[in-house]
């Protein structure tokens, strides 16, 4: 039979909502080529996450409880990984592409002799090969990959697929799992989180994102605002990151975070193909902008040409208003 070896991501103790995404996908292609869906959770708490693992249609869920996992650092995910991987044999061993996974997937493809496809926006087993479709060029083209591997290891970028539920009689499969910490040759010092408040970046279902015409502290503070009454996290263009606003763990782009939210809002971001291959996957797309011709509106949903000055002041009084009716 065909597994599909499903590893979770976890932050702050839950699930991300980028390991649904890619259940539903592995759903998928477990119902062509007749194979099963499998899911790995590697957190001292694993045990407690299963029955939602069940419920986007694990057939079995394997938990590795062990303390080392409480803070993500790469030598004991690997050494987990690869046991696990020899002991059940998938054929594709699939993770959402966060920055966790990217920074073992490819000591973990090298360790199990697996290809590797990653960052992949589709993905999918035709007869004998793993085809993949993958953003190049800072998403302005896609690239056709494949590989022929008898296993291979796939990380899948956050909203290419549209996470749903289908709940399975699942089995939860404890595996034993001990590290030497004494053995690690890094050390991790400290974590740090995407801007946004309370709300993190990379998971949040609208983002605010401000770029060039934000142009000060007075544009900043409504930005702030704005995500404040909508409730979302805050995201930024490289160019305002690079003026202070913001702090670079908000910078959204090719050279920083990827997101999928449902609601997208660029607020003065003139549309640089570098940013946008860093959103180009949110379902709605708010493009705010004086410049009538600025890229950015090739991509928006709904575009509002005016300085974001006039623009947000009278659109958060309006959400104000909404709230209080």
């Amino acid at each position: 039979m065909n597994t599909l070896l499903v590893v979770a991501a976890v932050q702050d103790g839950r699930l991300k909502r980028s390991t649904f995404e890619v259940m539903a996908r592995a759903r998928v292609v477990a119902g062509e080529t007749g194979g099963e869906v499998v899911a790995a959770v590697l957190h001292p708490a694993a045990r407690k996450l299963a029955p939602e693992l069940m419920r986007h249609g694990a057939a079995r869920v394997y938990v590795m409880e062990d303390p080392v996992f409480d803070r993500h650092i790469n030598a004991p995910v690997i050494d987990a990984l690869a046991g696990l991987v020899a002991d059940i044999a998938p054929r594709l061993v699939v993770a959402p592409s966060t920055e966790s996974f990217k920074d073992v997937m490819g000591a973990l493809a090298a360790r199990l002799g697996a290809g590797a496809l990653p960052d992949v926006s589709a993905f999918g087993v035709d007869g004998d090969e793993v085809v993949a479709e993958r953003p190049v060029m800072a998403a302005k083209m896609m690239a056709r990959v494949s590989s022929q591997e008898p296993l291979v290891v796939v990380s899948v970028r956050s909203g290419s697929y549209e996470a749903s539920a289908s709940p399975v009689d699942g089995e939860v499969v404890s595996v034993a799992f001990t590290f030497d910490a004494a053995t690690l040759r890094q050390t991790l010092r400290e974590i740090l989180t995407s801007g946004g408040g309370d709300v993190d970046l990379s998971e949040a279902q609208v983002v605010v994102a401000a770029g060039r015409g934000v142009r000060d502290e007075a544009g900043r503070d409504l930005v702030l605002e704005l995500a404040s009454v909508m409730g979302a996290a805050i995201g930024a263009s490289r160019a305002v990151v690079e003026t202070g606003l913001f702090p670079a763990t908000a910078q959204i782009g090719q050279t920083g975070k990827v997101v999928a939210p449902d609601l997208y809002v660029a607020v003065g971001i003139s549309g640089a193909i570098q940013h946008v291959a860093g959103m180009v996957n949110s379902r709605i797309i708010v493009a705010i902008n004086k410049d009538p011709d600025a890229p950015i509106f090739d991509y928006a949903t709904y575009g509002i040409v005016g300085d974001a000055f006039n623009v947000l002041p009278p659109l958060i009084e309006a959400i104000k208003a909404l709230e209080r009716n």
